[in-house]
This record gives C-alpha cells, sequence and structure tokens, in this order.
C-alpha cells in the first residue's frame, strides 16, 4: 500500500490542537517548545488556551497549524522528524505545503515557523480590510466557476482561489467581483455561493505584495532536497528541487491551490492510502469525494498513533 502525508491548511485550527499529544509524548512537546523559541513567544499557550480569535489571525493560525502537525511526525518519526523511506509524497493545503516540506527534511521547523508567521502577517495586510472577499462555490466543477470568475471580473480581481473537490470551488478578488461571480456562477451550475467569513481574499493577485515578501525571505534560508517528492499546489505535480519549490512556494500565494488536480496526481501515481497529519479532518473528506477508493486516515491524537503506525507498517 502506497502512503501520502496530507497537511491541513488554515481553517482546520481549533484551541486545544496537539495538547492530548504534547501532554502523552515529550517529542511532541518539543516540537512546539521549539516553535516557542523560534517566534520569540509562547504561541503553544495560544493554541492549547486560546481565546479562539487570537488563534485564528492568520499569523498565529499558519505557524500553529504547522507546530500540530509537525508534532505528529516527530512522534512517529523521532527526533529526525522526517518522513523519507516510509511515505510515497507529501502535499499540503496552502500553509499545508510548508509542513509537508517541514515533514520532508526540506526546511527546518525554526525557518519553517518563521517563514509562516511572516506569510501570515504579509497575507493580512496586503489589501485593506474589506476590499477583498472569498466566496465558496458549491455543486460546480472548476471549469464552470472559471468561466464565472472571468465573467464577473469587469477589470476588477476574481479568480478561482481553490479548486478543493469535483463540487466545491473557492473564488477570491475584490469583494464586487466575488459577489458578482457568485450570482453568475448559478448559470454553470453552481448550487449555492457562500460568502467566506475570512481576514483576506487569499489565493488571488491582490496577494501580490506578500507574494514579493516571501520571496525576499526565502532566498534567505536553506530548502533541501526532501526526502519524498512534494505534489505542489500550483502544479498538482511532484517537485524535488530547492530551487523549483522555493519558486513555487512564492508563486503559490496568487496562485489555485489546485487540491483536486493533486489528490487525482498521488492517485494516478499509486497512492493507495492518505494520511492527514495535524489537525481536522477536512483533507480525509476531500479525498474522499475525489478518489472514492482512497483509504482516509485522521492522525492528530494519541489514538490515531497506532493506526498510522499500522498503516506505515
Amino acid at each position: 500500500m502506497s502512503v501520502a502525508f496530507v497537511f491541513p491548511g488554515q481553517g482546520s485550527q481549533a484551541v486545544g490542537m496537539g495538547k492530548a499529544l504534547a501532554d502523552a509524548y515529550p517529542a511532541a512537546r518539543d516540537v512546539f517548545a521549539e516553535v516557542d523559541e523560534a517566534l520569540g513567544e509562547p504561541l503553544s499557550c495560544t493554541i492549547w488556551a486560546g481565546p479562539l480569535d487570537q488563534l485564528t489571525l492568520t499569523e498565529n493560525a499558519q505557524p500553529a497549524l504547522m507546530a500540530t502537525s509537525l508534532a505528529v511526525i516527530r512522534v512517529l518519526f523521532g527526533n529526525e522528524g522526517s518522513v523519507g523511506g516510509k511515505v510515497a509524497f507529501v502535499a499540503g493545503h496552502s500553509l499545508g505545503e510548508y509542513s509537508a516540506l517541514a515533514a520532508a527534511g526540506a526546511i527546518s521547523l525554526a525557518d519553517t515557523a518563521r517563514l509562516l508567521r511572516l506569510r501570515g502577517k504579509a497575507m493580512q495586510v496586503a489589501v485593506p480590510v474589506g476590499q477583498g472577499a472569498m466566496a465558496a462555490l458549491l455543486g460546480i466543477d472548476a471549469a464552470g466557476a472559471e468561466k464565472a470568475v472571468v465573467e464577473a471580473a469587469q477589470g476588477d480581481i476574481c479568480q478561482v482561489a481553490n479548486d478543493n473537490d469535483p463540487g466545491q470551488v473557492v473564488i477570491s478578488g475584490t469583494k464586487a467581483a466575488v459577489e458578482r461571480a457568485g450570482e453568475i456562477a448559478k448559470k454553470y451550475g453552481a448550487k449555492r455561493a457562500m460568502m467566506l467569513n475570512v481576514s483576506a481574499p487569499f489565493h488571488c493577485a491582490l496577494m501580490q505584495p506578500a507574494a514579493d515578501a516571501m520571496r525576499e525571505a526565502l532566498v534567505k534560508i536553506t530548502i533541501h532536497k526532501p526526502g519524498v517528492p512534494l505534489i505542489a499546489n500550483v502544479v498538482a505535480a511532484a517537485i524535488t528541487e530547492p530551487d523549483d519549490i522555493r519558486r513555487r512556494l512564492v508563486e503559490q500565494v496568487t496562485a489555485t491551490v489546485r487540491w483536486r488536480e493533486s489528490v487525482l496526481e498521488m492517485s494516478r501515481l499509486g497512492v493507495t492510502q492518505v494520511c492527514e497529519i495535524g489537525a481536522g479532518k477536512v483533507l480525509c473528506g476531500l479525498a474522499r469525494r475525489i478518489v472514492p477508493g482512497l483509504v482516509v486516515t485522521p492522525v492528530g491524537s494519541p489514538e490515531d498513533i497506532e493506526a498510522a503506525l499500522a498503516a506505515l507498517a
């Protein structure tokens, strides 16, 4: 059985995530301590005790979700914290791509924490509050959503942000254009358009200032060749070269998260089981809808660890 590890993105955060794991395993506790040290503040206190509005801030949620995922990895693989040799591929949804790279040994834990803190801040300030928006289009495929955003743009920014599964596409851009696209999408098959309660319009051209900030930051850190290939968001294909990884992480800020295609590509390459590493079960649900035959396993609690180890045996 070929296994892929996938790592959740923003929205999966919850107060208390990773606490049971840290209580049960010193290796998990050490991850949260390392992240706290890298950031120069006790982020773990916010992760475990809240308040939720502080955890949900983009600059906190991104490194917090990564820390929770990497705590699982350390428990599974020890202090080396790399999935090499046990897993066929890694992938992550948006910020989860950084978690995936850290798990595969491409970027150090401390560098990943600092990069995600910067990424969260840069994405938050890229667009003045109220100017951008995101919406989930339900019951429509990516092709239909693409027609809707092109028709709705009318000189504004409107893009497909996340191609999540065969019937769920998220769009992003200026508020007026996103609202227009929500209505237009109904003629292309959307059953419903739901405006999302987000702090910024992620994964569209309005995020270019954040992409520029990440380009500047990423050239200053060391990226190693990962122990296993990364299925990258922006190309939905396997990559391993550090320069390619750096380039795709920059592009990812303004480009579509091609998650549906990424899961299909993993399946095409022989993956039969997907383990979602960290908080929540969102990616497990998407994977079931994209490739119904996939075995999906959430791994985020002490009770999940034995099942994950069995899958890797």
